[in-house]
């Protein structure tokens, strides 16, 4: 053990130190220091926690990418047919990263009680559809099976079930035309599970049924589909990703990514990144000033011990170092108990979820958190690095004082 990090020992461990002035001051260093970590531990595990899942949600019904007809136009009853014989279907070896296509088609209807009808799009699937998001999203019955003939099942969401007054296990008529001269026809679907994606936005829109009803009503091959729904293994390479399954497709289809469907969606869950920066560097500031403002009184309190070092040979460097040794003990403590009290509450919220939203404005029921060890670790490094650096300015007074004075200080 050298002798600045001895020095910097006793006095951080001296009762005098404890009693003196500056103990009640770098307490409430330690104290910012903590409360800045708790806050940026929130902000980065709920900022990412909402974008992450806002995501999700919006590529189980969508997938990362869309493959669909470039005749096709917005509307969910205009789908030009695309054939299943493709080059990249079932299996899109063309492209690295792709983990799933699946084909999909949608149709727009009317379901009719006897006192009450909604429009919503049926979502025809197949037996090669992923279920992996419903089943997070299931909260009463049991996902469709569309694995053998074609049946009348369907997956609605409770928004739909609590606007109409279904339960599960109840059959209801959902009325289709395309032709305003013709009588509608009519498909009986038997409810066998109820979603809650927490999305309104989809929720009240889409309700999953067997895909060869759709093809049937459109009067299609069982060969041809509406569009196709493809899953990528890394987010973070979605634009990337997009533009080479634009490249391996034919000519006749376009490719599109969630990202570019729902523009207005991504581009506000962007805006939480700004968010998330602007409140760490807020955060290091007022726990960077605490912590100045906490060695500049350790250092004139210490002023005689600062003369007396320089008096027997000691530089002004050494000195400094031992100051900057406590601080650093002092940024740690805080780190501690920040972390400690930071994640106990993102995991009461991860597990237990108190804290509730409105879906209707952030599209989720509960605030979601997203806990990961490389932020922690970087936001730990970053905080003790940047409070150290900021000290070394206020550190520089001690080559200022000088000896003679400083023995002489009372």
């Amino acid at each position: 053990m050298n002798f600045e990090r001895f020095i910097a020992q006793r006095i951080i461990g001296s009762k005098t130190y404890k009693n003196s002035v500056s103990g009640p001051i770098i307490k409430i260093g330690i104290v910012a220091i903590a409360i800045g970590m708790i806050v940026m531990l929130i902000a980065v595990a709920t900022g990412l926690g909402l974008q992450k899942k806002i995501r999700e949600k919006v590529v189980a019904f969508n997938g990362h990418i869309i493959i669909n007809n470039f005749d096709s136009n917005a509307s969910d009853d205009a789908q030009v047919p695309i054939s299943l014989n493709q080059e990249f279907y079932p299996e899109f070896h063309q492209v690295e990263g792709i983990k799933h296509i699946q084909g999909v088609a949608t149709k727009f209807g009317v379901v009719r009680t006897t006192t009450d009808f909604e429009g919503v799009v049926v979502k025809g699937v197949g037996s090669d559809y992923d279920w992996k998001y419903f089943k997070e999203f299931l909260i009463a019955g049991r996902l469709p099976d569309f694995n053998g003939k074609r049946n009348e099942e369907v997956l609605i969401s409770s928004y739909l079930a609590n606007r109409m007054g279904f339960e599960l296990g109840d059959r209801f008529q959902m009325l289709f035309g395309d032709d305003l001269k013709k009588p509608p026809r009519i498909i009986s679907f038997n409810i066998v599970g109820v979603y809650n994606s927490g999305f309104q936005e989809l929720d009240e829109k889409f309700c999953l049924a067997d895909l060869r009803h759709i093809q049937r009503l459109n009067k299609w091959s069982a060969q041809e589909v509406g569009s196709f729904e493809v899953f990528i293994d890394d987010e973070n390479e979605l634009l990337l990703k997009g533009q080479e399954v634009y490249s391996n497709i034919p000519s006749t289809l376009n490719a599109t990514t969630i990202a570019e469907k729902y523009f207005t969606i991504f581009e506000w869950i962007k805006i939480f990144d700004n968010n998330i920066y602007a409140i760490i560097a807020i955060m290091i500031l007022v726990a960077g000033i605490n912590m100045i403002t906490a060695l500049l009184v350790l250092i004139l309190e210490r002023t005689q011990m600062i003369g007396i070092l320089k008096a027997i040979g000691h530089s002004n460097w050494g000195i400094r170092k031992i100051f900057l040794y406590n601080a650093a003990y002092l940024i740690g403590l805080g780190l501690f108990w920040g972390n400690l009290l930071g994640l106990t509450l993102l995991f009461v919220q991860k597990y237990f979820k108190p804290i509730h939203l409105n879906p209707e404005n952030y599209y989720v029921n509960e605030a979601p958190v997203y806990i990961s060890l490389d932020y922690i670790v970087y936001l730990n490094i970053g905080t003790f690095c940047l409070c150290l650096i900021m000290l070394l300015v206020p550190s520089v007074i001690v080559s200022k004082i000088s000896p003679v004075k400083a023995i002489r200080f009372d």
